[in-house]
């Protein structure tokens, strides 16, 4: 596994060095810059695949790599102050401004430099992504006969099988639609089921890229407060009552950021709950291949346990696998399949063939299996390691109730302060972490952060990130008495 940061090393080394060679002059081979700088073979590709990409060096396959003529100058840039206008002018009469703001979700998604701690990743790292089953089955996947036709619109039918015989009851493959991933399955639910303007219910607090969607889309996130044992129901039946919503989005097990899973004796209400209101549960199953491995049974989906077209469910094989690997799933039964098949095509046409072909490959392979029962341990491990470190090295930060599931600590900061300036402090000491804000709709009751396990290589980083962040807060308290 190469390292990025001797990746990144290598290149500056190779840029500092291009003005020995003429244009058109060529660079030592490959095998020369291996012994030169002692790294691998892998470290050598990526770091003149990283030239060539900004146009500094071109690689000409049985030639060599050569040095490319200097860039002339980029023409002034012009004035686009005028868009000021457009843009504002465009939702003037809007009854909830379509603005997107993504700074939850970018918290998740910006990948810091390479001496940064991720604790703020909402992915597996690269040492425990299944790399090696996901590159047979791509191989095998690009080798099927028709691989590379045009798959039909709602998906491959074995894949959408598979799907629907993963998430239970009486969901069969025609009530399945492949989607790019669960972002886009929750964005393709909420255009199909909300109008601009409507009041959306969710969790509070919720995942970021959820509360995105939907004020991007013009709706109106409502929050319902969640307790230990998930949603409650008492005030989510207020807020039906209160607002007329016809939507309530949930994750019922291992809720990002809280961990909660929704307890036995509040599931059949919540669906009962949504049925005299009228309304469809959107169950975002996001976390269900990321069990640890000391959770026991895992409970039925909602969508199992719905007989009357309640529940819009989504789910993704991206979180257990890769980023990457963006194939999801949304099931519905009755007349709203039409309509959620109706805005996906609209919208993305289908999601690429290879893709599908892909991950049927994956999951129908012997290692699928073991990958789950690695990620299983490992996640429980690295779990166990952060909230330890956190108990010697950050007694401020506290963990009410550590998850079974899903990557991610949800901490409270018990001694007071404000979540952005303590992911602000984590920063400067050289790790990131999400501040609580922005997995709120409404004010939150207490600051938090959510410490992510997944993105890490090891335990080792978790034991390290919390005594870089303890280092730094108390530098800066220093700092502040002096």
């Amino acid at each position: 596994m190469y390292e990025r940061s001797s990746v990144a090393e290598l290149a500056d080394s190779l840029r500092s060095e291009l003005n020995r060679y003429s244009v058109g002059g060529k660079l030592p081979s490959s095998r020369a810059l291996v012994e030169r700088y002692r790294v691998s073979p892998v470290t050598v590709s990526r770091a003149l695949a990283q030239l060539a990409a900004e146009g500094l060096v071109v690689t000409r396959p049985g030639a060599g790599v050569f040095r490319t003529a200097p860039r002339t100058a980029l023409p002034a840039a012009g004035d686009t102050s005028w868009q000021e206008v457009a843009l504002s002018a465009e939702g003037a009469g809007d009854v909830v401004p379509r603005s997107v703001d993504a700074s939850g979700v970018l918290a998740c998604l910006a990948a810091p430099p390479p001496s940064v701690i991720p604790l703020n990743s909402g992915y597996l790292h690269a040492s425990i992504q299944p790399e090696r089953a996901m590159a047979a089955a791509l191989a095998r996947a690009g080798r099927r006969p028709g691989a590379w036709d045009r798959p039909p619109m709602e998906g491959l039918p074995e894949l959408r099988d598979w799907f629907a015989r993963e998430i239970g009851g009486a969901v069969g493959a025609a009530d399945v639609l492949v989607t790019a991933g669960g972002q886009s399955a929750l964005t393709t639910a909420l255009r199909a089921l909300a109008p601009p303007g409507a009041p959306i219910l969710v969790e509070s607090p919720t995942y970021p890229g959820l509360l995105a969607i939907a004020r991007a889309s013009g709706c109106r996130p409502v929050p319902v407060p969640v307790d230990a044992d998930g949603v409650r129901p008492e005030l989510l039946a207020a807020a039906f009552e209160a607002t007329g919503a016809r939507v309530f989005v949930c994750q019922p097990l291992f809720q990002n950021p809280t961990g909660a899973v929704l307890a036995p004796t509040r599931r059949a209400e919540v669906l009962r709950i949504a049925r005299a209101a009228g309304a469809f549960v959107v169950e975002d199953d996001y976390a269900r291949a990321l069990a640890h491995d000391d959770c026991g049974p895992l409970p039925a989906t909602l969508a199992a346990e719905d007989h009357d077209g309640v529940v819009v469910h989504v789910r993704s094989l991206t979180k257990a696998t890769s980023p990457s690997l963006r194939v999801g799933a949304l099931a519905a039964r009755g007349p709203v399949v039409d309509r959620l098949r109706a805005v996906q095509v609209v919208d993305s046409f289908f999601v690429p063939r290879p893709l599908q072909e892909a991950a049927l490959e994956l999951v129908g392979a012997p290692a699928w299996p073991r990958h789950l029962r690695t990620v299983a341990a490992e996640l429980r491990h690295r779990r166990d390691v952060l909230a330890g470190a956190l108990r010697r090295e950050l007694p401020g930060l506290t963990v009410p109730h550590p998850p079974s599931g899903g990557y991610q600590l949800w901490a409270r900061m018990t001694g007071g302060g404000d979540d952005a300036s303590f992911a602000a402090t984590a920063l400067r000491a050289g790790v990131a972490v999400a501040p609580g804000r922005p997995y709120f709709c409404a004010e939150p009751p207490a600051p938090y952060v959510r410490l992510s396990f997944a993105g890490v290589s090891g335990p080792g980083e978790l034991v390290e990130a919390v005594q870089r962040v303890r280092a730094g807060l108390g530098e800066e308290a220093r700092t502040a008495d002096a």
